[in-house]
């Protein structure tokens, strides 16, 4: 009876200790970082830009990211996001400077099967058709701030940085080409194509400006 008890107690006690940080793990407004995430695959999951989040978490670049770090995913009291404006009477952070859109090229060949914001998929891109192992090229030059398979909806994803305000994506790939940190020339291939929503051979592909989706077409030249 007494072994019981004790089993109760010990089992209760842990539940307590656990408690706090599976709350604390799924906070709205926090993130704890897990093993392999880099600050711009935490940001593209959240629909944030990624240097509001170095900003907020006075992080410098954002390269010294750690498992089990607590990142805020809203600006501090008194501050802004770069597209926002600071309360007022107060002090915000210092804001970055909008920089222009690069030239844009189509990343693959094929007709676009899903436009923006629709279904199947995740909505925050374009899906274009093609077949299995088609080439996947940089749609400007930049440089690769995530390579992997991650982000959940997306499969084995590229993220592209071409300047502070924007960033392309290229999910449902076959194969990655590239890796983290990489410099890539606009045109050059960095990954085959592989299947999408639907078992199809497909690109996810979508433009982020200052961290949320844009509508690609407004982009890219016709065709």
């Amino acid at each position: 009876m007494k072994a019981r008890i004790l089993v109760g107690m010990l089992s209760l006690s842990l539940l307590a200790a656990c408690g706090p940080a599976t709350r604390w793990d799924h906070r709205s407004d926090q993130h704890v970082v897990r093993r392999g995430e880099t600050l711009y695959a935490i940001a593209f999951r959240y629909n944030q830009d990624a240097a509001d989040l170095a900003r907020w978490n006075r992080l410098g670049d954002g390269s010294l990211i750690y498992p089990g770090q607590v990142l805020r995913l809203t600006p501090p009291a008194g501050s802004s996001s770069v597209t926002g404006r600071p309360p007022p009477q107060t002090r915000s952070l210092p804001t970055i400077p909008q920089e222009p859109p690069p030239a844009w090229a189509w990343p693959t060949k094929g007709r676009i099967d899903v436009e923006f914001g629709g279904n199947p998929g995740p909505g925050s891109g374009i899906l274009i058709n093609g077949h299995a192992g088609q080439s996947v090229n940089a749609a400007a030059s930049g440089q690769v701030v995530y390579a992997g398979g991650g982000l959940i909806g997306y499969g084995q994803l590229i993220i592209l940085k071409h300047n502070d305000t924007y960033l392309s994506a290229y999910g449902y790939n076959a194969s990655l080409l590239v890796k983290e940190g990489q410099s890539i020339n606009k045109g050059q291939q960095i990954a085959t194509m592989g299947e999408g929503p639907e078992r199809k051979p497909r690109l996810h592909f979508e433009i982020r400006r200052n961290g949320k989706p844009v509508n690609p077409r407004q982009y890219l030249p016709a065709r």
